[in-house]
């Protein structure tokens, strides 16, 4: 497929009025990536190397989605499909060997059915034609065959009896030879009852010029279009499971496959354990047999090889955990890198720091990393020790193998191997509790 040349054209003006929502329909999130995003991505893995991108109400916001320079069209009206497509008549006319047509809220179409498409145009047909089998047809244009050759694209309100019983149906995706593809959008008319131009027609037009139309056969997932909040939790879901199958059968154990959830570019090594409950958000990548254990929430992270973290721990942007270090329960890290070996394990927050290798974090403390309008970095050495329920003033130093004792306010910078207090001087009085105890209850009368 290497050697032909593709234009892969993808409708994206569409304004979603079902999804209720003031931003573009395409620009909604499947695994916290636009729609338009993964349409892309499956059209370069696909080989369409040139990308005409049609795009209307919204048009700013969807191209910061893409790739800046991403070519691209505003359709000034909505006429129809066909109209939609010859909107990148100029990319069209440069000449390519094969054109897709494809659908900016089609977020789960595969590679290896576009590619299945140009294969069939290298072979000799000039329009390919994608169907699926839904559960239900009804709604749906049926796919007239007669033996291999795609006779028709029949609406369902159009259709006979018998083709009504036809469960093979028009998902929209389309493949046109590059040759073709302007002489036969050119030649739809719209002779309708809404007066547009529907790309459906191709398939009529390029019959009567005797010219090869084929229908291929994709899965129900990757013919399915995004019009309500409802469909694209079902686009979710199919996403998660094709995604956690595919960390499974790489070497990724998950012990309650369907209560991990991925986004689009989660990074997990063979040998990882990821315990029920735990959820992935954008650029985490773990890079050995590292344990995360349930209902932890990891963004922007790196995890080294033999590291555990949780349960409950959240690891936001910034946060990298060197070879076995620990992030343990109700821990949270931001922009802070934990080394080699060492714990921070309970009811800390660490942000803005260095933990240095072997130290060991108490449980309780935290960096106060900001002061109101400014954030300041707390750097702590290898094999340093800080008690439990400290509160470390950035900015701050604190040397290797120094000693911080439990309940401490550090503000100072403390030197390697030094032990440093920063807590009021315990005073006991005898018999006092008594007395106030006595006072309060005299009071009550």
């Amino acid at each position: 497929m290497t050697s032909r040349t593709c234009l892969s054209i993808i409708l994206a003006a569409g304004e979603g009025t079902r999804m209720k929502s003031a931003k573009p329909k395409v620009m909604h999130e499947i695994a916290g990536l636009p729609m338009i995003s993964h349409v892309m991505g499956a059209a370069q893995a696909a080989g369409a190397g040139d990308v005409a991108l049609v795009v209307g109400n919204g048009a700013e916001a969807v191209l910061k989605a893409v790739p800046e320079g991403t070519e691209h069209v505003v359709q000034q009206e909505r006429l129809g499909t066909a109209h939609a497509v010859l909107a990148a008549r100029a990319a069209i006319a440069r000449g390519y060997d094969d054109v897709l047509v494809m659908f900016g809220d089609t977020p789960l179409v595969e590679p290896s059915v576009l590619n299945s498409a140009r294969a069939s145009l290298a072979n000799g047909a000039a329009v390919v034609v994608i169907g699926f089998r839904p559960a239900n047809p009804a709604g749906y244009g049926r796919l007239i065959e007669d033996g291999e050759k795609l006779v028709a694209i029949r609406e369902d309100k159009d259709c006979s009896e018998a083709e009504r019983a036809i469960d093979f149906c028009n998902s929209g995706l389309m493949a046109m030879s590059g040759a073709d593809a302007l002489s036969l959008l050119d030649a739809v008319g719209n002779a309708n009852a809404k007066g547009e131009f529907y790309l459906t027609d191709v398939v009529a037009i390029a019959n009567q010029n005797g010219l090869p139309v084929v229908a291929l056969e994709a899965s129900y997932e990757n013919a399915l279009g995004i019009n309500n909040r409802a469909e694209l939790a079902e686009a979710e879901a199919i996403w998660q499971a094709r995604k956690r199958r595919a960390m499974m059968l790489d070497g990724v154990t998950l012990t309650a496959p369907d209560t991990v959830f991925f986004a689009h570019d989660t990074e997990i090594a063979a040998d990882a354990l990821i315990e029920p409950h735990v959820v992935f958000g954008p650029g985490v990548k773990i890079t050995g047999n590292a344990k995360i254990r349930a209902f932890s929430h990891l963004e922007g992270a790196t995890v080294g090889g033999g590291c555990e973290v949780g349960p409950y721990a959240r690891l936001r942007p910034g946060a990298v955990l060197g070879a076995k270090a620990k992030v343990g329960n109700f821990c949270e890290v931001k922009n802070a890198t934990i080394e080699a070996g060492a714990k921070v394990n309970h009811l800390s927050y660490i942000g803005d720091a260095r933990v240095g290798a072997n130290a060991n974090i108490g449980a309780g403390t935290i960096t106060c990393n900001y002061d109101g309008y400014s954030k300041f970095i707390t750097d702590i050495g290898a094999n340093a020790f800080v008690g439990s329920n400290s509160a470390l003033v950035a900015p701050l130093k604190i040397g290797d193998g120094a000693y911080i004792a439990s309940g401490s306010v550090i503000t100072e910078d403390v030197p390697e191997d030094a032990l440093a207090f920063g807590r009021a001087r315990q005073k006991t009085l005898p018999e006092r509790g008594r007395q106030l105890r006595e006072r309060r209850a005299a009071a009550k009368k």
